[in-house]
């Protein structure tokens, strides 16, 4: 990616409804520029314009990050079932002794513990390891707007 591209997503991640004529003064790239750019992103760099939400602020208290090992033979049948699962917020495919992280969110904490009880009875899960998010301290930070600076120093 070269710096200008970086120096256009840096402003996106941090405000992905800046406009084209801000961007433009931030970056002295001229708009047309940015718009062509902006387009090209939405083929690959670009998969998703989403906001980050305080989920306890709408009644979500309970957030964990769970990592799953299952039997072979049922790793599929785990994948499908993780994402169509509403109460589901990312999934990962990962190594080192396990299969899948997975990150759910639920209202109550009662809520999450029968769900993760449930994968263990439905879906031959091996091991597992319970990670409760107790706070936010950053997320998606990175290149964001808050980066900027040091992303156009690099030449």
């Amino acid at each position: 990616m070269k710096n200008e591209d970086e120096v256009i997503v840096s402003l996106l991640r941090g405000n992905c409804r800046i406009s084209l004529t801000e961007m433009s003064k931030v970056t002295k790239i001229p708009i047309s520029t940015i718009y062509d750019k902006m387009k090209s992103y939405n083929n690959g760099i670009i998969h998703k314009h989403t906001a980050l939400i305080d989920f306890s602020q709408l009644g979500f208290s309970a957030r964990a990050r769970v990592l799953l090992k299952v039997k072979k033979t049922e790793m599929e049948k785990l994948r499908e079932h993780l994402l169509k699962c509403p109460a589901l917020n990312e999934l990962y495919k990962i190594n080192n002794g396990y299969d899948f992280m997975a990150e759910f969110i639920f209202k109550t904490m009662r809520e999450m513990e029968e769900h993760i009880d449930t994968l263990g009875q439905f879906f031959g899960v091996e091991k597992e390891e319970v990670f409760y998010i107790i706070d936010e301290l950053k997320r998606e930070q990175f290149l964001s707007k808050a980066n900027i600076l040091l992303v156009g120093q690099k030449k």
